[in-house]
């Protein structure tokens, strides 16, 4: 992985906002330093300790999430589903931003953990809705956190699904999906992600449920474990 914390001058880095700073958001962001990138955080209580720690430990800019979206090339969203409607439409006019959705639209039924919707939509085709001016993707698999801060030990590229309408928007993706040391693979337009969604839902349980943890990822050569 190139650069390292804090790392600048490189040759097309970019300034991503992070939206979400829970575990999903917080290993985005080591990533995406880590890569060279610029990271930005967007959070409501800047204050906060968790927040403060990923700023210094990243050295990234700590903002409003309205104030980062505005200022970043690429708008990373890592909420909690439940929350997701109501921050995104705050985040105001992202015309023209690359959104990257790494949201699982999860919710409890009947005690039981599970997708919020799914067959005839995605959550990904509803971020579409709430943005309809912002190019949007989804990846599969986003919880997984720790291959995502740093998988450089694996011995395998694990594999990341996107999916989007935009061509232009899923290149400059796939390129950051490299960067972060996965081997970007293209789902296809935006409906495939009623296809990712369930399949993030696979990784869930066996890294919940099934013991399998979270030091895990897939790859087309194997599955691949530290």
């Amino acid at each position: 992985m190139a650069g390292e914390p804090g790392a600048s001058g490189r040759k097309n880095a970019m300034r991503i906002a992070i939206i979400g700073i829970g575990n999903v958001g917080s290993a985005l962001a080591r990533g995406f330093v880590r890569a060279g990138h610029q990271v930005v955080l967007g959070a409501r209580n800047a204050g906060d300790a968790k927040v403060s720690s990923l700023a210094q430990n990243t050295n990234a800019e700590v903002n409003s999430p309205s104030g980062v979206a505005a200022s970043a090339d690429v708008i990373v969203l890592a909420l909690p589903w439940t929350a997701a409607e109501e921050a995104v439409r705050s985040l105001g006019n992202l015309k023209g931003k690359i959104v990257i959705d790494c949201m699982n639209p999860l919710a409890m039924r009947n005690g039981v953990l599970g997708l919020d919707r799914g067959f005839d939509t995605s959550g990904a085709e509803t971020l579409a809705n709430w943005i309809p001016d912002a190019p949007s993707r989804q990846d599969a698999q986003p919880s997984r956190c720790r291959v995502v801060a740093d998988n450089s030990d694996l011995p395998h590229r694990p594999v990341m699904f996107m999916a989007s309408n935009d061509a232009e928007a899923k290149a400059t993706v796939s390129a950051l999906l490299t960067d972060l040391g996965f081997e970007a693979l293209d789902a296809g337009d935006l409906t495939k992600a009623r296809l990712l969604e369930p399949y993030g839902m696979v990784w869930i349980n066996q890294a919940l449920f099934r013991g399998q943890g979270r030091d895990w990822a897939l790859s087309r050569q194997a599955n691949v474990r530290r």
